[in-house]
């Protein structure tokens, strides 16, 4: 990457196959298939494309395979403003894709195969591009010996570092960061996300139990998200409740990632209060949620703005 960026996004950039069924199934039981199509996700590749249409300069880096869906996304990324200069292909394994399988109600289960993205690693060319860059982002997702990488370099305070847990520790096992990774990473971190699942799955505990867990282990500023629930974030200031705002959903997809480019627009760049970014953020994610794919809602600044005051 040759200029530097706002914002660097770390992980996966992915074609997503995408099933509207007549219901998510319980084990032994089946569903239907409405309608089928192609999107575009992965965590990084989300927050990169999500930042990028606020109105910030950003990159990726990440592997693909060398195959069609690979031609698919970089041109999907330029499309949308990526700098693709961190972008690396995998000539052994196939892109990593998703199958999303929706119900009518917009709740969705997410199946993960290919493995290029899971052979990722860190150049020397891409840690320069990191520490240029004012934020970077990654997640769980993220290869261990990734992650790993970046907590040393937030530890040495070459970078400023968002980490979103998205997942839980059981999904996580064997392919993305361990345990004993994220409990160093934390001390480190510009801002720590997670869901109500992903936080119980490492802690145990939800809501104000695992906030408080967390400043323990170091965490100065996070989001603790609960889907419709709303979100509790927190900071030196004190802890702030958010609530969701009510759309008619259509596709949950990427909702999350949309909160965090939120959150990051607002908390970290341009250095709002907990409780302006968190309301931004909900708005964000609450427009993701009413178009179809992880990034179909993901709208511009204005728009967000418009929406807040009407509703001010």
């Amino acid at each position: 990457m040759e200029e530097p960026l706002e914002v660097v996004s770390v992980g996966s950039a992915l074609v997503d196959e995408e099933y509207l069924v007549s219901n998510l199934p319980e084990p032994d039981a089946g569903a239907y298939v409405h309608e089928e199509s192609v999107g575009f996700g992965g965590v990084a590749a989300n927050g990169a494309v999500g930042l990028s249409r606020l109105g910030h300069d950003t990159g990726v880096v990440v592997q693909l395979g060398n195959d069609d869906n690979a031609d698919l996304v970089e041109a999907n990324l330029r499309e949308e403003g990526v700098s693709t200069a961190g972008v690396r292909y995998d000539d052994e394994e196939r892109s990593t894709y998703c199958m999303v399988f929706r119900d009518p109600d917009g709740e969705r289960t997410i199946v993960t195969g290919g493995g290029a993205a899971k052979n990722l690693e860190l150049t020397e060319a891409d840690e320069a591009a990191l520490r240029s860059a004012e934020v970077v982002f990654a997640n769980g997702f993220c290869p261990d010996r990734v992650s790993r990488r970046l907590a040393e370099l937030a530890a040495d305070g070459e970078i400023r570092l968002v980490f979103d847990l998205a997942s839980t520790l059981d999904e996580l096992a064997d392919r993305a960061t361990e345990r004993e990774t994220i409990d160093d990473l934390l001390p480190h971190l510009a801002l720590f996300v997670a869901n109500e699942v992903s936080i119980d799955s490492y802690l145990g505990v939800r809501g104000e139990e695992a906030i408080e867990a967390l400043r323990k282990r170091g965490v100065s500023r996070g989001a603790l998200t609960s889907g419709e629930a709303g979100a509790l974030l927190w900071d030196a200031e004190g802890v702030v409740e958010v609530s969701a705002f009510d759309v008619d959903v259509v596709d949950t997809t990427g909702a999350g990632d949309a909160f965090v480019c939120g959150l990051i627009h607002e908390w970290l760049l341009a250095g709002e209060s907990a409780a302006e970014a968190g309301r931004f953020g909900a708005a964000a994610g609450a427009f993701n949620c009413t178009e179809q794919s992880a990034r179909g809602g993901m709208v511009d600044e204005d728009r967000i703005r418009t929406f807040l005051a009407e509703r001010s």
